[in-house]
This record gives C-alpha cells, structure tokens and sequence, in this order.
C-alpha cells in the first residue's frame, strides 16, 4: 500500500495546521453523559454554581477533537504503525459550547529505530487552540511510522 506520509517525511521544526472543530452544548453535554460524568460536563445548572461558572466540554473529549484534527491533517494518508503513548496532556482553558477548535502540531524529534529497519518514530506536540487564539490544550507523545526506504 503506497502512503503520502512516510517517517522520511517528517523533521524536527516542521509544523501542520488545520482547523475549525466546533462544538455545541448538546455535544458536550453527550460527551459528558457518555463518558466523563461530571456535572459541570453535563448539567446546565449545576455548571453555574462550579468553579467554571458554566459548561464546559471535558478534557478528553478536546483530546478527541485534537485526535480528529490529527487525523484529517495528515496521519490517514500516513504509513502509521500507532503509538506507544502520551508523554503529557494539560487543559490549558475550558473549551465551551461555541467554541471552534484548531490545531498546531509541531515535530519536535524524528529518530530511526534501532531495532526495526523499517521504523522510525516521531516525537511532536499538537496545541488546540480556540477562536480566539488561546491555547486550550496541549499534548505530546510518539507515534510510530513505517519507512519509505528500511535501512540496511
């Protein structure tokens, strides 16, 4: 199967964008219900008198809309062998109903796999941004890529 994105193509400072993720109250509040239960996630009400003053999507689920974004931006037409995991996730603002997401990724390391030929894994950090240009969220970890050419 021939990708568009090989590890070959990706290097440290290289940076992708997309965008334009919204979400609605009833979106979040599903979320919530679905999967983080919480009542400033899920109850209208109960989310005025919380610390937040109000609704707010949970953190896993910007994390989904950051996955998405990944995605659509490139890893579906890449030769993705997965990921051994998540370095770090911090929720930076509260994402609200409206809001509309976007997303900057940034390579921060490429490294060829010592023990796979045909392997190499890169490092980066993806920040969701919203509407208005602040960080709402940000992660890194690895992801794993076949080689274009397998080393010798």
């Amino acid at each position: 199967m021939s990708y568009k994105y090989y590890w070959e193509d990706f290097y440290p400072g290289q940076v992708r964008e997309a965008g334009g993720i919204s979400l609605s109250e009833e979106e979040i509040i599903e979320f919530g219900r679905k999967y983080d239960p919480q009542p400033f996630h899920t109850d209208r009400e109960k989310a005025k008198q919380s610390f937040f003053g109000g609704l707010i999507a949970s953190g896993w689920q910007t994390a989904a809309v950051c996955m998405r974004l990944i995605c659509d931006l490139y890893l579906l037409e890449a030769a993705s062998m997965g990921s051994p995991g998540v370095d770090e996730v911090r929720w930076v603002k509260p994402v609200r109903a409206g809001d509309t997401l976007r997303l900057k990724t940034t390579v921060l390391e490429t490294r060829a796999s010592a023990s796979r030929p045909d392997m190499g894994t890169v490092r980066s950090r993806s920040e969701v941004y919203n509407q208005h240009g602040e960080l709402v969220m940000h992660m890194s970890g690895v992801g794993m890529f076949r080689r274009r050419e397998p080393a010798k």
